[in-house]
């Protein structure tokens, strides 16, 4: 009885094994995905991915090869498992190696030579695998499971592999001293804490073959347990710590996205293949070998995690990740979902619209809003008799200058103009005009008492949306002229997360990338326009300077920052159309003399879709010049070497 007991036991902690053998691997897939997707440049999330890739290889390996039956399958994902294990010790020695440059302590070469070194030698044991010296053949009554017979080989590799950890902790040590502040030292310990997983994931499949795992099965197994157990936690641990690297996000907007990719993905797998497993094997026990009751189970697992996860998700971003800035970014949020975007405007206009001409009975009516000194129109019905090529201008002169009206509606030609006012900030002050709502008059038309009281009211209605319309615009012009600081700021912050050396009183270049979006839109509006008079470009050294040469003027001083730019792309000699002279001809013809696409793509010879390549190309290329010179600039005034925060 105690023997049935036992053997009772070890199935179910095999089981849990087996379940949790899954959960890790689909966790290190989602997570592997995270570091491709938000942030691959840096050289930490890089290292961090491929432990990640190691990690999916063996437990996927596992998992399958415990559901396998026959021989030459299970061999097969034996083989796969020591993949991944055989490149843990070089992945583990590239990241310490990545996070001791980023704690500011580069490796001038040796590092870096001892990182390719071991990545060869791993190679070669890899090489030793598929030839059969590593581990030999397969032993498939080998306790306490299948597993591939152990050579010298396997011996040297497995000193290899402690030697490596080794030296891969040593360098952990080091890049935890060098961390000062309080944040990066708390990170850095998750760091430490987290790197263990992948050396415990590995354990067990280094025992197999042992005298340890052949006479202590049950040992064996609790200890694979327990290993799979801190794997799996340990390894979201390491996750949160590498999500800082190489990203100038704010720390609650890391935290909560990577949470929620936690939970919709890993959580979810796991605890949908756990229903799942479970529901199968209660079926084996009565006999039923597979059953309807397993998919069904798995979708309403699906469906009640996805349902629980958005019916939380506020809450959780409130109260967790938010901290003492709670009600400010709960404003914004608010802010964010109550929003009156363009279509919301529209769309409430028109049902005034709507109204107004069915309390006077008006084919067509039209709102238009006053911005600086002209109307423009923004919402009006389809059958509109020839507004558009009208001039609204005289329809504004005609209200400003109380021409053919009693205040509260006026004649123009064939229209009745209400003027729609902002409240006035005080008794004494005059309304400010926010725009016009008009509609076709028949005529000889009188407005009745009763339709005055319902136009009225529409009339407050549509004044409110043009005042939110404004003070909305304000609020963005705002938002746009505070991004570029903001962004600094972030990347300032995200220099100093780990870099003790890290100098904030220096000046810092913008990433390339944002760099390029600057140069195409100032080249957009080259001769003119608000891309280009209130473009972030404004705020480099070598446009400020340049102030001094074109008499104050931002826009002249930006133009010739480009010119020089693009000038720097030209080739020596007299302009040609040849293939030497591609990026300069597009940036001359298409930029500075406004050609049109069609007209540019015919004199180059180029089809559309190349012309637009080769754009982006020599667009990237301009900024890349801009950046030099500023670069150059910086460092004549500070007298020091300038860094570049590009996520690299």
């Amino acid at each position: 009885m105690l023997n049935g007991w036992l053997h009772d036991l070890l199935v179910g902690i095999r089981t849990v094994n087996d379940i949790l053998t899954a959960g890790i691997a689909i966790s290190a897939f989602s997570l592997f995905l995270y570091a491709l997707s938000f942030n691959l440049r840096d050289r930490v999330a890089r290292s961090f991915a491929i432990i990640l890739l190691c990690v999916v290889v063996v437990f996927t390996s596992e998992a399958l090869e415990s559901s396998a039956t026959a021989p030459e399958m299970i061999t097969l994902f034996l083989r796969l498992e020591w993949l991944g294990i055989i490149f843990l010790p070089p992945a583990y020695f590239h990241l310490s190696d990545a996070i001791l440059v980023t704690t500011g302590r580069p490796s001038h070469g040796r590092r870096r030579l001892a990182v390719r070194s071991l990545y060869a030698v791993s190679t070669i044991f890899l090489l030793m695998l598929g030839f059969g010296f590593l581990l030999g053949p397969m032993i498939m009554t080998g306790q306490p499971a299948p597993h591939l017979q152990r050579t010298i080989w396997t011996e040297v590799f497995t000193a290899y592999y402690v030697i490596t950890m080794i030296l891969a902790w040593l360098n952990f040590g080091r890049a935890y001293r060098t961390t000062i502040t309080r944040s990066g030292r708390r990170r850095m310990i998750y760091l430490l804490a987290g790197a263990t997983a992948p050396a415990l994931g590995s354990f067990p499949y280094l025992l197999y073959g042992s005298v340890l795992a052949e006479n202590h099965p049950y040992l064996f197994w609790g200890m694979a347990l327990v290993s799979n157990l801190l794997v799996g936690g340990l390894i979201i641990i390491m996750a949160y710590a590498v999500a800082f690297f190489g990203v100038s996000w704010p720390d609650r907007v890391v935290k909560s996205r990577l949470f929620k990719w936690i939970m919709r993905g890993p959580v979810t797998a796991s605890a949908a293949l756990g229903v799942m497993t479970i529901v199968r094997r209660v079926g084996e026990m009565f006999g039923t070998v597979y059953s309807g009751a397993v998919p069904a189970a798995m979708v309403a697992t699906v469906l009640l995690m996805e349902h629980t996860i958005t019916l939380f998700a506020p809450f959780w971003e409130r109260y967790i990740f938010f901290g003492h800035d709670r009600a400010d970014l709960a404003l914004l949020q608010n802010f964010e979902e109550r929003l009156i975007t363009q279509n919301d405007l529209r769309q409430f206009l028109e049902s005034v619209l709507a109204a107004v001409r069915d309390h006077l009975q008006a084919p067509a009516a039209f709102v238009a809003a006053l911005d600086g000194e002209e109307l423009a129109l923004v919402e009006s019905t389809k059958n509109l008799p020839l507004l558009k090529g009208s001039n609204l201008s005289e329809a504004l002169q005609v209200v400003t200058h109380a021409g053919n009206g009693n205040g509260d509606e006026y004649i123009w030609g064939d229209y009745w103009l209400f003027p729609l006012h902002e409240p006035p900030d005080s008794v004494e002050s005059e309304p400010a005009l926010l725009g016009l709502l008009g509609a076709v008059r028949r005529p000889d038309q009188v407005i009745l008492p009763d339709q005055r009281q319902a136009l009225q009211l529409l009339i407050r209605r549509a004044s409110l949306a043009l005042q939110d319309r404004r003070l909305q615009k304000s609020v963005f012009r705002s938002l746009e002229d505070l991004r570029p600081q903001v962004d600094m700021f972030q990347r300032l912050r995200a220099v100093g997360r780990y870099d003790s050396q890290a100098n904030l009183l220096e000046e810092i270049l913008p990433p390339e990338v944002d760099m390029a979006v600057w140069v195409r839109d100032a080249l957009t509006h080259y001769w003119g326009g608000p891309k280009l008079t209130q473009n972030p470009l404004l705020n480099l050294q070598i446009v400020q300077q340049a102030l001094d040469e074109h008499n104050d003027n931002p826009a002249n001083a930006l133009r010739s920052i480009l010119r020089q730019a693009m000038d720097n792309v030209r080739p020596e000699g007299e302009r040609r159309f040849t293939g030497e002279w591609i990026l300069f001809n597009i940036l001359e013809m298409k930029f500075v003399e406004g050609r049109k696409v069609r007209e540019v793509a015919s004199r180059l010879a180029m089809s559309e879709a190349d012309l637009y390549r080769k754009q982006r190309v020599a667009i990237e290329v301009v900024a890349r010049e801009i950046l030099e010179m500023e670069r150059q600039t910086q460092e004549r005034i500070n007298g020091k070497e300038v860094g570049q925060v590009n996520g690299t």
